[in-house]
């Protein structure tokens, strides 16, 4: 269609990469010297769906024969390096688009209808030595996007690639310029490196480049000394194996906020160290305050607020299951556990399973029995109750006839106290919940009018 027209096309970037690889391709990316006027009509002619959002960049895209397809004109943008907005600028040939993009990796491309591979930058060599790096200088690609400073550690995170060292260099460098970024932006990248095949690659050179520092300065801060007087387990390698544990442990493909919530479940203990009499150390309520600090933080990094709810919830419940064995619980102990977890029960029980890292296999097999059997138990009672949705064994109609009632907080108080009472003792016939009910009425001095009855 292209060639017909007088244009040239090439397939560019990812797919191409991929494909040396073996990895699966699905959508294509193209670029062509046609500018995005004559790439909209080819399109529009030839395309069973075309968008445009992109069209103030030069790219068009498509759904042709089944397949999404971007078609981008040549670029030679130059950067204002304040902040990462380029001066949209098309270029006249091939090579010059390849040296603006992010790594040598992705800046190869193979011509249509002819097939003419094309690689000036080495990205074939670099594929062959698993090596990331710039086709520019990196100074010069980091100056014009900070952004492809994570994506080059996201990249070796998906691809199991090394980082060429003239190009990590200048990413601990460069560390600083990532502020010029929107939060958004850094947030994307950040959710595709921990959605990676192996996201702990990622992470450590996020750490030792400083990039992490930039907007996730609590995860460097788990890297806390540990000295002869004040011994404790290394928290930031604990917290990579405990990522590693959960990944091992997902059964449907990347969890987000499972990885999430294991990276992050010990951020609180640096805030809450306390080195006691004998050379102890002790993290008391680090849930609480690891909840509090990945709330802030997933928060200014703009995730979705249900999001954040479910991350800061499996931190704030992470320690409560210890203990279990030792001291044993009631079952009103269990249906609370189970409905404070709420819709985040299944991931409550990896997280926990995964925070098992210790050494002594008579320890970590005792846990993992115990937790059998919580699991167990948890399975039993809920086939006798509804443990998901706990409810009063009143609703607020019943509580507003009984006790003679007009809609308002009072009602609300008398239908927490029956959810209270429902989790300690678990369904009750109607006429003891009434019974109940009257009877903390009654102390409350909420006793039903005459006419109640």
């Amino acid at each position: 269609m292209f060639a017909d027209g007088g244009f040239e096309l090439h397939l560019v970037g990812g797919p191409v990469r991929d494909a040396v690889l073996r990895r699966s391709v699905s959508d294509l990316d193209f670029t062509t010297d046609a500018r995005p006027e004559s790439t909209e009509a080819i399109l529009r002619a030839n395309c069973s769906t075309v968008w445009t959002t992109g069209a103030d960049f030069g790219t068009i895209g498509g759904l042709f024969r089944g397949e999404q397809v971007e078609v981008t004109t040549f670029r030679a943008d130059a950067y204002d390096r304040v902040s990462r907005n380029p001066i949209v600028r098309y270029g006249d040939n091939l090579v010059d688009d390849l040296e603006r993009r992010d790594f040598t990796v992705n800046a190869m491309a193979v011509s249509v209808p002819g097939h003419e591979f094309t690689d000036p930058f080495g990205g074939l060599a670099d594929i062959a030595r698993q090596t990331i790096r710039t086709p520019a200088s990196p100074e010069s690609s980091f100056a014009d996007d900070p952004l492809r400073m994570l994506r080059a550690a996201r990249f070796a995170a998906q691809l199991g690639f090394g980082i060429d060292p003239e190009t990590l260099d200048a990413m601990r460098r460069m560390a600083p310029e990532l502020g010029r970024i929107t939060a958004e932006r850094i947030r994307d990248e950040f959710v595709k490196l921990l959605t990676a095949p192996d996201p702990v690659v990622g992470l450590r050179i996020l750490v030792d480049t400083g990039l992490a520092e930039q907007f996730l300065p609590e995860l460097p801060a788990l890297r806390m000394e540990i000295d002869e007087h004040a011994q404790h387990k290394d928290v930031y390698e604990h917290s990579l194996q405990v990522l590693r544990n959960a990944i091992a442990l997902e059964q449907d493909g990347p969890d987000l906020l499972l990885r999430l919530a294991a990276l992050l479940h010990d951020i609180g203990k640096p805030e809450t160290k306390d080195v006691v009499d004998g050379g102890g150390v002790t993290f008391h309520h680090h849930d609480v305050a690891g909840a509090r600090l990945a709330r802030r933080r997933m928060r200014d990094l703009k995730f979705p607020k249900a999001d954040v709810q479910a991350v800061s919830l499996l931190i704030s419940l992470h320690l409560r299951f210890y203990g279990y064995g030792d001291a044993g619980w009631t079952d009103s102990a269990v249906r609370r556990y189970v409905h404070d977890a709420g819709a985040q029960l299944d991931r409550l029980h990896l997280l926990v399973r995964s925070d098992c890292t210790t050494r002594n296999r008579r320890k970590a097999e005792r846990l993992r029995r115990d937790y059998d059997a919580f699991e167990d138990r948890i399975a039993r009672i809920r086939a006798d109750e509804d443990l998901r949705a706990v409810r009063p064994d009143l609703d607020g109609n019943a509580i507003m006839e009984l006790l003679g009632l007009e809609p308002g907080p009072q009602v609300g108080r008398a239908w927490a106290y029956l959810k209270e009472l429902r989790l300690e003792r678990g369904p009750m016939p109607r006429q003891e919940a009434e019974s109940q009910l009257r009877a903390w009425a009654a102390a409350e001095g909420l006793a039903p009018s005459p006419d109640a009855e």
